[in-house]
This record gives C-alpha cells, structure tokens and sequence, in this order.
C-alpha cells in the first residue's frame, strides 16, 4: 500500500514551460467563470485562509479519449491558465480512463498511464473499467502510474487493496481525497477477473452488503480518518453514477448517509450533473459530474479570500477538438503525437491467424450489377458466427446478437492484425447486457428478419440461440411514422427459436448481449428493448471485445468451426410451405 500522505500528492505548483498560449479569446471559450458559491466545511479565520486560490480540476471517463474534445492538451493549458493566473492546482480523474480506444486496447492501458504521468495527475481512483485488462495487469498499471490511486472500498480477502484517502497540499491547506469504487465493479468488468484459480471470490467492493451500510461506514471512516490527520476540506472522489440500477450505491444514496465533506466528485454514468443535496447531518453538498471522453473538466476553486468554494463544470460540444480547433500546442503535444504513431505501427501487427476467409460477402454469388451480395445482412455467416460468439463468450450471456450493418468488413485468410478487427468494427460500439423476456427476443429476430431476401442492416447475426426464417409468410411487422417497431399485427415469420437446445419460451427471461445502438438507441428501429433491466452496462468496446477475444481466448488461431462461410446452421430459411 501507498503512503496515506504525500507533501504535494507526488506532484505540486510545477513551472511548466507553455510553448503555446490559449488567446484570451480561446481562453474566454474554455474557462468560464465559476458558478455556485459554498462555505468551507470548518470555518476559517483570516490566519487559517489559503495563502492563494486553490483549484481543483476534476476529469472523469475519460475511455482514453486522450484527443477528442478538450483532450489532454487542453486540459493541460487550462490547467496552465489557472496558474499563470496565480492559483495552485491539483488535477484527479474519477476512474475508467484506461478502456474505451484502441490506444488503451493494444496497450492493456499502459499507454493511457504513461500520458496520465505526463499530464501530472495528483489522486485518482479505479473505476469498474480500469479492471477490463484482468487484475495482473491492473496492479502493473498501479506500479507504474507515478500518482496514487485510491478506494476505501477495493478489497482482497477482506483488506483493503490501495490507501483509502489521501491528503494533498496547496495553497497552505491540506486538501484531503477519499476514494469510492463503484460496487458493481464484478459485474460490470469480467467477474472472473475478481476470482481465484478454483472460482471463489478473493476480491470484493462491498457488494455483498446490499442495503449499502458497509459501503456508507467504511466512507464515514475514511472521512473522519482524514479529518483527523489535518485536512482542512475533504471531497469524495466517487465512481458511483446515477443510475438506478447501481442503487443502494449511487451518489444520492451515498452523501444522504455520510457527513464532513465539502463535495463529492462523481463518475460511472457519464452525467454532466450538478446537484446541491443534503448530507446526514443536513448541511448542503455539491455533486459534480463530468461527463466522459473528456467533453467536461470540472473545476472547484477555493478561494484565498474568505475560504469560500465555487465550481462550475466546462463543457466543449463540437466535434473538432479544442486543441485542434484553437491551435494549441504545449508540453502534452509530443508526448500525445509520439504515443499515437506508436499506436499506428501497432495496428499492423499479427493478433490472430484464420485458416479461413471470414465473410461478410457471399463467397460466390454477385446481385445483377455483379457486385458482391452482403449476405451478413441476409442470412449467417462465418464472420457473424464469430462476432456474436466473441460477445457471448466475454460477457457470459445467454444469448448475443450482432445487426449485420455494424459487421463492415470480411477477413481474408491469413494474419488478422488489430487494423483488421477495426475494418469489421469501425465504430467502436459499447456491447452492454441486459435481461428480456422470450417474446421480445422473438419481437426482434422478427425485426430483424422482415426484409429477407433484400439486405437490411437490422438483420441479426445470433449465438446462443437458432430459428428459422419462413420467407413465404409476408412480413406484419408493424412501425412508427420514424420507422421504428411498434408491434407484430399477424402471422411471424420468425419460427422454431431454440436457446440452446431448448424451444424458446416467451415467458422466460433471458440475458443478451448486443451494442447499445440496438439496446438503448431505437437503432435500426429496435424499441422492444425499452425497460429491460440493465445487467451490464458500458461492457466494453466491441473491437477490443473481438480483439481480445481472437488473442486470449482462441489463442491466437480461428478454429474450424467457422470454416464454412455460410455459418454452422444458426439461421436457416424456409422458402416453402410444408405439406401437411
């Protein structure tokens, strides 16, 4: 474990070369003035006052996002801003920052680690994300961050894994940071992550308790205990979300049972929301969220004046990112350049090997212009057995499904590189797991199936599951003036579904995985997934899902299972009625 209390958190007030300054107009656009005004949990008296303005910048979700929106060039100008104008800084990341590109997927996050040492992060906490690599690599990229990370609530075998809080310097005040993971963390990474070599649970974020007291108690402690070694203000660093699934853990539930905090920083469901709620004790907390892909910085400024606190968060909506858009350049601008050339010459190396052409096309037949035919959009294929099977496998549901149109891209025979699996996924959908009953899979394989024979992206590639398509019934699924389903008036073309090997039952509830385009976004139409219960949200990537799918679990080699291009007989269509 860490020492509980750094001088400067590892990293303090450093004069920073800037080569590169934001204009005042840029800096008009990114730093806006702070919003709400709070007193300091303790009183000050003019001698115990912060000898400057003390600003705290909090980032969130940053998925390794490490170039888009501000980007981890902005936020280091902003930060520069903030000092060149005389305050102290501290910088601390709510978790999930090393999951959800390509740069952290080849790298296993180390890449994200090196650019966090960079950037000069002072406290962060893990979030359920930071778990996607497996435990030994976790505890490497711990090793090699040069911050702390912290959680009052990570434990294996009982004890606590990292320190529960740190206190950090600046302005003459000790700034005190408790850390909380969200308790979902089993379940939202790989659980057997979490597991020993016979499958019992050695590691735990107080999940087990699901009225939330263990997880409120331990926090309390961690806060007093903090308060005890000196710190003048004290913020939880959260990655707890407002989701109701994570209740009795989300951020509500957590500040209306503790007290002695001045704000509580949060993460987990990418919110940008500002709330003002009271604490146990009735005194009145500000919660700030910030979003994700680093869209947000939030920012809390202590002021030397009277030792009042004001926080905002800053928000960049447009597609070019700031640095791009503005022209900025400073101390992060070659480290970020170097990592990503890096990056490029990575993407061609060999993942996996395939005896086989993996299909999105039919191998042989050509449409009247003599194009190819996408039968991934039609009917099985090698390609889309694979996909689903990846999604299954890695998230341990029932049941997987893949629409044809996100599968963008055969793979030849021979080496599958990482470039390779990002042609088949281009856009990096989140997969996400959630629980449905078996009348609406049916719903959705009808969907799905409407427009057979003609292509339609909907169409869904499946594992875990087989049904037949009986072309000759005319299509009654019914839709909205947008397209969208809304029900199935007559006769369902979509027969004999098995799960398994057992026929499926409407009634029964199921778990299936998809990406959230399908899930949650009515794409391609789908809405009969509306309310399901969320089981897994945010999974991960679907390219880095395949990826890791093609290295760790098949080992490298595409087995013959999928050497037949039109699939092992999942989705069979019936042209013909039979005879009585």
């Amino acid at each position: 474990m860490r020492k509980a209390e750094l001088d400067h958190c590892g990293r303090h007030n450093g004069h920073r070369g800037i080569r590169h300054h934001l204009t005042r107009m840029a800096c008009a656009a990114a730093v806006m003035a702070l919003g709400m005004t709070l007193s300091g949990y303790g009183a000050e008296t003019e001698a115990e006052l912060p000898e400057k303005d003390i600003v705290i910048m909090v980032t969130s979700d940053v998925h390794c996002g490490v170039e888009q929106n501000f980007g981890y060039v902005g936020l280091k100008q902003i930060q520069n801003t903030f000092e060149e104008d005389g305050a102290d800084t501290l910088l601390v990341d709510d978790g999930d920052f090393s999951q959800g590109e390509v740069i952290g997927m080849t790298t296993k996050g180390e890449a994200v680690i090196d650019l966090m040492n960079e950037v000069g992060y002072d406290v962060v906490i893990p979030g359920n994300h930071d778990f996607d690599y497996g435990m030994d690599q976790f505890n490497q990229n711990v090793e090699e961050a040069e911050f702390p990370f912290i959680s009052c609530n990570f434990r294996k075998e009982g004890k606590l894994v990292l320190d529960p809080w740190m206190i950090c310097e600046a302005g003459g005040k000790k700034i005190g940071f408790v850390g909380v993971t969200t308790p979902t963390t089993v379940i939202t990474s790989t659980p057997k992550y979490f597991q020993d070599e016979n499958g019992n649970y050695i590691y735990d974020f107080m999940e087990r308790d699901t009225t939330g007291e263990e997880l409120f108690t331990a926090v309390q402690n961690a806060v007093d205990d903090v308060r005890k070694n000196g710190a003048d203000y004290v913020f939880i660093m959260a990655h707890l979300g407002n989701e109701e699934r994570c209740a009795p853990w989300t951020y509500a539930n957590l500040i209306s049972h503790i007290s002695g905090i001045d704000g509580f920083f949060d993460g987990h469901s990418h919110d940008t929301d500002e709330v003002t709620m009271k604490d146990k004790d009735g005194k009145e907390v500000f919660r700030m969220a910030v979003g994700t892909k680093l869209n947000c910085i939030g920012c809390v400024r202590i002021s030397a004046e009277d030792g009042s606190i004001s926080h905002d968060v800053y928000s960049w909506g447009n597609k070019v990112s700031m640095p791009e858009l503005v022209g900025i350049e400073n101390e992060l601008t070659d480290p970020i350049e170097t990592k990503m050339e890096e990056l490029k010459e990575e993407l061609g190396e060999a993942i996996a090997i395939t005896p086989y052409d993996l299909l999105i096309d039919d191998p042989t037949a050509v449409d009247g212009r003599g194009m190819p035919i996408r039968i991934v959009r039609i009917a099985e294929t090698n390609l889309g057995d694979l996909c689903t099977d990846a999604i299954r496998f890695t998230t341990g549901a029932e049941v997987a499904l893949s629409n044809g149109g996100a599968i963008r891209k055969s793979i030849p025979a021979g080496s599958i590189s990482y470039m390779d699996v990002l042609d088949v996924y281009p856009f990096g959908n989140q997969i996400s797991v959630i629980e449905v009953t078996g009348q609406q899979l049916l719903d959705a394989l009808e969907w799905g199936a409407r427009m057979v024979p003609t292509e339609n992206g909907c169409f869904l590639q499946v594992s875990g599951l087989s049904y037949e398509i009986h072309t000759y019934v005319e299509s009654s699924c019914t839709s909205d003036e947008y397209g969208a389903f809304t029900g199935v008036s007559g006769e369902y073309r979509v027969r004999n579904v098995k799960v398994g090997d057992e026929p499926l039952d409407l009634k029964k509830t199921y778990t299936v995985a998809c990406i959230n385009y399908i899930l949650f976004e009515h794409g391609d139409g789908y809405t009969m997934f509306d309310g399901c219960k969320v089981v897994k949200k945010d999974f991960m990537l679907d390219n880095e899902l395949m990826s890791s799918y093609l290295k760790d679990n098949l080992e490298g080699v595409v087995p013959e299972q999928y050497a037949d291009p039109y699939g092992e007989g999942r989705i069979v269509a019936v042209e013909k009625p039979e005879k009585p």
